[in-house]
């Protein structure tokens, strides 16, 4: 599997994604305000990381950055453009553990690679000091099913939120502002989300969202 990434690493970011700098910059947005929100100097541990382009818009934010991906090319690429201000390591993001624990976990685009969602949720929860935050398809996935595992796993509470930047597309700035403006809308975002676009689901345990 990492040999097919290996082969795309030099322009992945260039060639999955319209627009880069909003999709990731929004992402980040959410990941550190859903659930419990992260502070400055929290570390956020990505798996299937890939060229870790997410590294930049959380560095920006005054996070630490742990990035870990199964291709080296990919962690080649990461490197050269991240330098010394990320860790990056190469590793099987389902067996991963961190030296020390991380405040929050993110893993994107990657969780139909795990076969059993509760042992790998639970394993995320050992490490995890705040929350654990993925994208899921309200299509091809059961949202009720996901809350149900990630309880058996041991995170208390869930969030979710839609994800409404495309990912292949650059849209015109007034119609990305009134997209991302849908996911606060429940009717808007109940309609969109039955053709297309992606939830994050966030899994945290203590505070209150």
């Amino acid at each position: 599997m990492s040999g097919k990434y290996d082969a795309v690493a030099e322009r992945f970011t260039d060639s999955e994604y319209g627009d880069p700098g909003r999709y990731f910059a929004h992402r980040a947005d959410l990941v550190v305000s859903l659930g419990r929100p992260l502070e400055p100097g929290d570390e956020v541990l990505d798996l299937a990381c890939a060229d870790a382009s997410f590294a930049e818009p959380l560095l920006a934010r005054g996070l630490r950055y742990r990035g870990v991906d199964a291709s080296a090319a990919m962690l080649d690429v990461a490197h050269r453009r991240l330098g010394e201000r990320a860790v990056l390591e190469k590793g099987d993001v389902l067996a991963y553990d961190p030296p020390p624990p991380v405040a929050a976990t993110t893993i994107f685009r990657s969780l139909h690679f795990v076969d059993d969602r509760v042992a790998f949720f639970r394993r995320v929860a050992a490490y995890t000091e705040k929350k654990l935050v993925f994208d899921a398809s309200p299509r091809r996935e059961s949202l009720a099913l996901l809350h149900t595992q990630l309880r058996e796993a041991g995170w208390e509470r869930t969030s979710t939120r839609p994800f409404f930047v495309p990912q292949h597309a650059r849209l015109p700035r007034p119609v990305a502002s009134a997209l991302e403006a849908a996911e606060r809308v429940r009717a808007v975002a109940a309609l969109l989300l039955r053709v297309r676009f992606a939830v994050l689901v966030c899994a945290y345990r203590g505070l209150n969202a």
